[in-house]
């Protein structure tokens, strides 16, 4: 008999060994005991115990004892933190597993795990062990280099995870201060540090865009699009041809208009918009760039892989090369282009009585902005109503519709969560130089109920004629989530009617009324969209909890989303009546896999922006460290006092650094109190705070309470 073959008879007799009912868990020492294994043969039978183990056959626990994995193990994500403890999120399933850190068996964060619960008693939450790493979710780090005498070590940028230790004949040269992408080669365990080599350094921590490039490379964002790309794109025509024209529907007489941010210059929508009685005529017009990103070329596997434009304070990575995204696909004033169009029209009440989905060749008029739409309609400027004196009409009519349609969206119980959003605005070394809250005016919600009204309109088209299709969906919270919002906002007065533990959105709609302009305002809505879950792009149609329809999709942005450039194309087909079997078969193949990635990139997109904005606030506060500013108390912790300032940077009062009394956190009222003083922080009160410190690289900032003088 071989080794090998003797190694798995080996294998084999231990397996029945440990699922034998009889079997109990066991520690190695008491496995050579009671098998009676020699001395010299002890280093074979933990070979055998380890290569069990590292398939998932057999588990080791945390007393280090060998168990057959039962019901109670789990495969999901471990999320590290700075503390050594983490926890597992299990797809489908609303609670997380808390790992202790003598429980965390060697994962990082993102890794893909094998949990066993060890706790799962009703009323505690689940507590596990991490028993095998399935899957490392990370083999490069970006962080910090530090240089030693004989080695260097590595700071992650990412707080959760450890330095990395890096010998002398891997640091590529770099020298402290170097913002550096790691290969980790060694995961290390409880007695070493993860090992790992340089393979790229991006530049110094001080140099001019270092910062947002670090941010680019940790999360893994395609920058340079490959030259075999830009070679198709450079065939692409930067004009129609007269064939294609002759092809569509020509409404390059019609009246249409762009509007958007004033900076921006991939124009994918346009609007045209009449009346005749009480019947509004709208048309949402799309940028048709199917017609120029064909199915399966190496431009669409470059868009699909990116799967939406990335937008970071001072650059775009967009989805598309520029030459499509800002010029043959953007609708220019005054340019034929090819579009996809959505006519509606629409009653008094906002019902869409009548629709048609249209192939067409457009002209757009006017390229307008919200800010100047916004001074038209709502601050009826003089100057810019006699500019623009042929399309005012057009635009009271927008606003007047728009009215309608956000009336119809409310009375069904659609949600509104308007966060002030930020504008950080930097010079051109990429140093913010002012940070203000980005204005959201009657111009954006207008094209904002025309994109919606668009897409619940082509969706539900398409899900009643029963073709396979990409949607928007968003599924109804967690019954425990919003159990335990219904038990924190009785604190404050407030409450939710829960019908056979489901919710609908209507509720939580009253409750945000209910609390605007409160003091707990800011509190409730955050904690209200914590328990909201995640929207995402599906298959199957399962509706839209957020905006409370049946229907939901992305069509409206096909330069910057992929799902909506996917849906373009079966549309197409569909109108063409080249929607064969063979190519609903085909699609019914993709689109899973499409959207699945969709819902990732978009993710990883909104990850990476929240990541420079957060640290783009930090380095504007870095400049005013001891100045004063006036802001609200958002949040109440045990351990500070967040406090939001009218340009919606955050900060924290730490409670160690409120030297003046001895402070209790009031738990129930979300308050501070002094025990001596009695002196009561609260939620929504104003106060004054110094900017005490800013550190860049935990990204956070400071604070100190500021005491008015007599």
């Amino acid at each position: 008999m071989t080794d090998s073959k003797r190694f798995e008879e080996k294998r084999k007799m231990l397996m029945e060994f440990f699922t034998d009912k009889e079997y109990r868990p066991m520690r190695f020492r008491d496995i050579v005991a009671l098998l009676q294994v020699p001395k010299d043969s002890k280093n074979e039978l933990k070979e055998i115990l380890d290569s069990l183990v590292s398939q998932g056959s057999i588990v080791v626990d945390d007393k280090g004892r060998y168990l057959v994995p039962g019901d109670n193990i789990k495969t999901g994500i471990f999320s590290g933190t700075q503390r050594g403890f983490g926890f597992v999120t299990l797809e489908g399933e609303p609670e997380d597993i808390f790992i202790p850190e003598s429980s965390t068996n060697g994962a990082m964060h993102g890794d893909k795990v094998a949990v066993m619960l060890t706790n799962e008693k009703s009323g505690k939450r689940r507590e596990g062990i991490i028993v095998r790493i399935v899957e490392r979710g990370m083999t490069e780090i970006v962080g910090t280099f530090e240089k030693n005498k004989n080695f260097g070590f590595v700071v992650p940028d990412n707080n959760k995870f450890h330095d990395i230790y890096i010998p002398k004949e891997h640091t590529k040269g770099a020298v402290t201060g170097h913002k550096v992408v790691v290969k980790i080669t060694d995961y290390g365990d409880e007695n070493h540090s993860p090992e790992g080599e340089v393979v790229e350094i991006i530049g110094h921590i001080n140099d001019p865009g270092v910062d947002i490039m670090s941010v680019i490379k940790a999360y893994g964002l395609p920058v340079e699009f490959p030259k075999d790309v830009l070679r198709i794109v450079d065939f692409i025509p930067d004009e129609i041809s007269p064939e294609e024209i002759k092809n569509r529907r020509d409404i390059r007489d019609l009246p249409t208009v762009t509007i958007d941010g004033e900076d921006a210059k991939d124009l994918d929508d346009a609007i045209s918009l009449t009346k005749e009685g009480d019947i509004y005529h709208l048309g949402v017009h799309i940028a048709d760039v199917s017609h120029y990103v064909k199915e399966g070329s190496l431009l669409d596997k470059e868009a699909l892989k990116r799967g939406t434009s990335v937008y970071l304070v001072d650059r775009v990575i967009p989805m598309l090369p520029h030459k499509l995204s800002n010029g043959i696909c953007s609708l220019n004033p005054g340019e034929d282009r090819l579009a996809l169009s959505c006519f509606m029209d629409i009653d008094s009440k906002g019902n869409v009585i009548n629709h048609e989905i249209v192939e067409t060749v457009i002209r757009s008029d006017r390229r307008m902005t919200y800010t100047d739409v916004n001074k038209i309609v709502e601050e009826q400027d003089e100057e810019l109503i006699e500019k623009y004196k042929d399309f005012v009409p057009m635009f009271m009519l927008m606003l007047e519709l728009s009215e309608i349609l956000k009336k119809r969206r409310h009375k069904r119980g659609a949600i509104n969560f308007d966060f002030p959003e930020s504008k950080i605005i930097v010079d051109k070394n990429g140093k913010p130089i002012e940070i203000k809250p980005y204005e959201r005016n009657k111009a954006t919600k207008i094209i904002e109920e025309f994109m919606l009204i668009a897409n619940e309109t082509i969706a539900e088209d398409f899900f009643w004629q029963e073709i396979p299709f990409i949607y928007r969906t968003h599924e109804n919270p967690d019954e425990e989530k919003i159990k335990a919002l219904a038990i924190f906002i009785n604190n404050f007065g407030y409450s939710l009617k829960l019908g056979n533990d489901d919710i609908h959105p209507k509720e939580i709609q009253k409750l945000l009324i209910k609390v605007e302009d409160t003091p707990e305002e800011a509190l409730i809505s955050r904690l209200t969209l914590r328990s909201m879950k995640q929207a995402k792009y599906t298959v199957a149609n399962t509706g839209h909890f957020g905006l409370s329809t049946k229907y939901y999709c992305h069509f409206t942005s096909p330069i910057r989303r992929y799902p909506d450039l996917q849906i373009h194309r079966i549309i197409k087909e569909n109108l063409r009546g080249k929607l064969t079997e063979s190519r609903r078969s085909h699609y019914e193949k993709i689109l899973n896999e499409v959207a699945n990635h969709s819902s990732k990139t978009e993710r990883r997109a909104d990850e990476a922006e929240r990541e420079v904005e957060k640290m783009k606030k930090v380095e504007y506060m870095t400049e005013h460290i001891g100045e004063v500013f006036e802001g609200v108390i958002s949040g109440i912790t045990s351990w500070g006092i967040y406090v939001e300032l009218p340009n919606t940077i955050e900060g924290m009062v730490r409670v160690s650094d409120m030297d003046d009394d001895f402070y209790i956190y009031d738990e129930e009222r979300y308050q501070m109190i002094g025990e001596h003083t009695k002196k009561t922080y609260k939620l929504g009160q104003k106060v004054k705070v110094e900017v005490i410190s800013a550190d860049k690289l935990l990204r956070t900032i400071d604070f100190a309470f500021v005491e008015d003088e007599e």
